[in-house]
């Protein structure tokens, strides 16, 4: 056995133990799914002017966990009618710190003959704001927002904003809502994953080197956006406790079994950003029908290879363009 093959095996094997019970899980994200599901969400859609003749763009809005107004991009391709079909849509996420982009950044999508959702994260690099209060102090971006009162954090709130993504897609004139399917890499990997846990909706997901899979591993070893909980550690050590227990809420180790669609998941094995001890961690506790790719000489990267095996994923489990 070499030493790629040797590295393979560890990982297949690294199953730490959740952090929190399955009960406990569940039980949290009910409540607040059913307390979620009664908000209306404000759905507003306004065309947008694009260069490109191939698509036809909306910009959408929608209100998230609070009273902030998450944006993005509805695109269809060009010329579809609502009888030709329903078309199955892509979700998108954006990694820490960005957005989503122009349109043109999914055209990868449109040429399927796919719907395309492109949401913002809010406070990050996109045209989203955020109104979370601040209540404590921060360090540098966004993640240690409320961080001692899981139900009023940053987390809590992207959460929920991504699930009611999903339903705001779901009832856009064009999509099948039985063919949506999420994607996402690094934090947006992490928010495919999440999505695909709190919501029924999902049909398929691909996330790539994602984050939010062993957080308590992360903050201790991640070199990027989980410094910022390390730090706010560092200067409050007598917070740890309170603050992996907020933590243990969005970690996708804990709700790994919720999830029912068939997953996709890819791991840069030199990646020092979202470990690969921390993906397959998430990984190896998933039930549903599940494939990962590892890339051992990759760092914290997606490949056209493996955008290309997503685009197939999607192809076999949300099918073809209606047209």
């Amino acid at each position: 056995m070499n030493t790629i093959e040797l590295r393979k095996q560890e990982l297949e094997n690294c199953r730490p133990e959740p952090t929190l019970d399955s009960a406990t899980v569940n039980r949290f994200w009910d409540e607040r799914l059913e307390h979620y599901e009664q908000k209306p969400l404000q759905v507003a859609k306004v065309p947008e002017t694009t260069p490109y003749s191939g698509m036809e763009v909306q910009k959408v809005s929608f209100q998230g966990f609070d009273d902030t107004t998450v944006n993005a991009w509805y695109i269809l391709p060009s010329g579809y009618q609502e009888e030709d079909g329903k078309l199955p849509c892509v979700v998108t996420f954006p990694g820490y710190s960005g957005d989503r982009g122009y349109p043109e950044r999914y055209a990868s999508w449109l040429l399927l003959g796919y719907a395309v959702l492109a949401v913002d994260v809010r406070g990050q690099g996109g045209e989203t704001g955020n109104l979370l209060p601040h209540e404590n102090g921060t360090i540098r971006g966004w993640i240690t927002q409320g961080l001692l009162d899981k139900e009023r954090s940053y987390y809590m709130a992207v959460a929920i904003d991504s699930v009611r993504a999903i339903e705001v897609a779901a009832g856009l004139p064009g999509v099948d809502p039985a063919r949506i399917g999420v994607i996402g890499g690094s934090q947006g990997g992490g928010l495919a994953l999440l999505t695909g846990a709190l919501s029924r909706r999902v049909a398929a997901i691909v996330a790539d080197i994602p984050n939010l899979c062993r957080l308590d591993f992360g903050v201790l070893n991640s070199s990027s956006s989980l410094t910022e909980i390390a730090d706010h550690v560092r200067r409050y050590p007598e917070r740890l406790e309170q603050i992996l227990y907020t933590l243990a809420h969005f970690d996708i180790v804990n709700l790994a079994t919720r999830i029912t669609a068939p997953v996709l998941m890819s791991a840069g094995w030199k990646d020092t950003v979202c470990m690969p001890e921390t993906i397959y961690a998430a990984y190896n506790r998933i039930e549903s029908p599940k494939q990962i790719n590892d890339y051992p000489f990759s760092g914290h990267e997606v490949s056209e290879y493996q955008h290309r095996q997503a685009v197939q994923f999607f192809q076999q489990h949300l099918g073809n363009s209606a047209r």
